[in-house]
C-alpha cells in the first residue's frame, strides 16, 4: 500500500489532487484509516494515478477520464479508444478554432501598423540624482526577460517626460524619467525626478547597458548623473565616465495600462519577517507551461487581521486541482499562489524594511508598494495557477 503522500511523488499529481479526485470519484483510495481519515492506496492504483496525471494535462474532462480508468483493465478497449480519438477530435477542433481566431487579429493588427520613423533627430538630456537613479534601476532590474523569443522585453524602458511651461511646451527644464521591465509574469516599475533639457523621450535600454549603468553608479553613490538620448544612442556620464549603448529596436507595451489594477487590500508587510517566511516554509516545484521551465511555488495565506503565513501548497482549497487557491475562506483567509524566487525578488524594493502588499483575489496580481502615498516605485506579480 501507498500513502497519498508516496503516491503522489510517484505519480505526479499533488496530494491536494488526489484529494480531489477522490472526492470526484475519478480515484478513490483503497483504504481509508477509519481513526484518522488518511488515504492509502493499493499498488496497482499507481498506474492509474500516472495515467490519470497524463489524461489532464492534454485536459481531458473528468467524466471521460472516469470511463477509461473503468474500462482500462476491459478485454474490449473500444470504449477507451472511442474516447481517446473523440477528445483528440476535440481538441484538434479547438486549434482550428485558434488558428482562425489569431489569423483575425493578424490581420486587424495589419490594418492598425503603419509604417513610421522611430529614430529621433534630438537631444533629450536629464540629470538627476546618482543615487536615486542607482535606486530606481535596482529596483526594476530583476524584471527584464530573458526570453529570446521576446526581444522587446530583453531591457529596460527608460520613458523621459519633459514638464510643460505655462504656454504648454514641453522642455520648461524640469521632468521625470520614468523606468519599466516586464517579462510576462511581473512588472517593475520605478522613478526619478530630473532635470531637462530638449523633448520627451522614450528607449528600450538592453539589459547589459543597464548593468553597465548601474556599476557606474555604484562607483559614485552621490552627486549628478547624466542621461542623454540622442537617436540611437543612449548614454550615461558620472564624474567623468560614461556608459553608452544603443537602444533595442522595438517597441515597450504600454506599462500604464499594465499596472491598472482595481483597488485590492492593503497589507503592511515586514520585509525581514516574510522573506524568513519564505525561505523557511513549505515550496512546491511546477513546470511552466510555456517554456517549461521549473519552479518554487509558495502559498501565501493572509488572514483577517493582515497576519501572513507560508502555507504548503498542497494545502490551498480549490475546486479543481489546476486551479488558483480560492478566496477568502470562512475565517476570512485570502490565499494566493506565487513563484517564490519573484516575491523574494519584489521585496528588495527600494530596500525598504516595510513595505505594502495590495491584494485584490486569488487571481489578480499583487502589487508590492511603497508605504508612501503616490509612490512611483512598486512591483507587479501575477499569481501562479496550481496544476497537478
Amino acid at each position: 500500500m501507498r500513502s497519498i503522500g508516496e503516491l503522489a511523488r510517484d505519480s505526479g499529481l499533488t496530494v491536494s489532487a488526489l484529494r480531489f479526485y477522490d472526492g470526484a470519484g475519478v480515484l478513490v483510495p483503497s483504504w481509508v484509516d477509519p481513526d484518522s481519515g488518511y488515504r492509502w492506496y493499493a499498488p496497482e492504483q499507481l498506474g492509474e494515478a500516472r495515467l490519470l496525471a497524463r489524461l489532464r494535462r492534454v485536459r481531458m474532462p473528468l467524466a471521460d477520464i472516469r470511463l477509461i480508468l473503468a474500462g482500462w483493465s476491459s478485454e474490449d478497449a473500444s470504449l477507451v479508444r472511442t474516447l481517446l480519438d473523440a477528445h483528440l477530435l476535440r481538441l484538434e477542433s479547438g486549434l482550428a478554432d485558434a488558428r482562425r481566431e489569431l489569423s483575425s487579429v493578424r490581420a486587424l493588427l495589419a490594418l492598425r501598423e503603419t509604417p513610421v520613423n522611430t529614430t529621433a533627430t534630438s537631444t533629450t538630456r536629464l540629470t538627476l540624482s546618482a543615487s536615486e537613479l542607482a535606486g530606481a534601476l535596482g529596483s526594476v532590474r530583476f524584471a527584464v526577460s530573458t526570453d529570446d523569443a521576446l526581444p522587446m522585453l530583453g531591457g529596460v524602458l527608460f520613458d523621459a517626460d519633459a514638464d510643460a511651461d505655462a504656454d504648454g511646451a514641453a522642455g520648461a527644464g524640469t521632468g521625470s524619467l520614468r523606468l519599466a521591465a516586464t517579462d510576462r509574469y511581473r512588472m517593475a516599475l520605478s522613478g526619478a525626478s530630473a532635470g531637462f533639457d530638449g523633448p520627451s523621450a522614450r528607449a528600450v535600454v538592453p539589459a547589459a547597458l543597464v548593468d553597465a549603468m548601474r556599476a557606474l553608479l555604484g562607483g559614485s553613490a552621490e552627486g549628478e548623473a547624466v542621461l542623454s538620448l540622442e537617436g540611437d544612442r543612449v548614454a550615461l556620464e558620472v564624474g567623468g565616465s560614461q556608459a553608452a549603448g544603443v537602444r533595442l529596436d522595438a517597441d515597450f507595451p504600454d506599462y500604464r495600462r499594465l499596472s491598472r489594477l482595481p483597488a485590492g487590500r492593503l497589507v503592511p508587510v515586514d520585509v525581514a519577517a516574510l522573506r524568513r517566511a519564505l525561505a523557511e516554509g513549505p515550496t512546491r516545484i511546477q513546470r511552466r507551461e510555456q517554456d517549461g521551465a521549473e519552479f518554487e511555488i509558495s502559498v501565501l495565506a493572509l488572514a483577517a487581521d493582515d497576519t501572513i503565513t507560508v502555507e504548503a501548497p498542497d494545502a490551498a482549497p480549490a475546486e479543481e486541482p489546476d486551479a488558483a487557491p480560492g478566496g477568502p475562506s470562512g475565517d476570512g483567509t485570502l490565499r494566493v499562489a506565487v513563484n517564490r524566487q519573484f516575491l523574494l525578488d519584489a521585496l528588495r524594493l527600494d530596500g525598504r524594511e516595510q513595505l505594502l502588499l495590495e491584494v485584490g483575489g486569488p487571481v489578480t496580481p499583487l502589487a508590492i508598494r511603497l508605504p508612501e502615498p503616490g509612490a512611483d516605485s512598486f512591483s507587479l506579480l501575477m499569481p501562479v495557477r496550481l496544476t497537478s
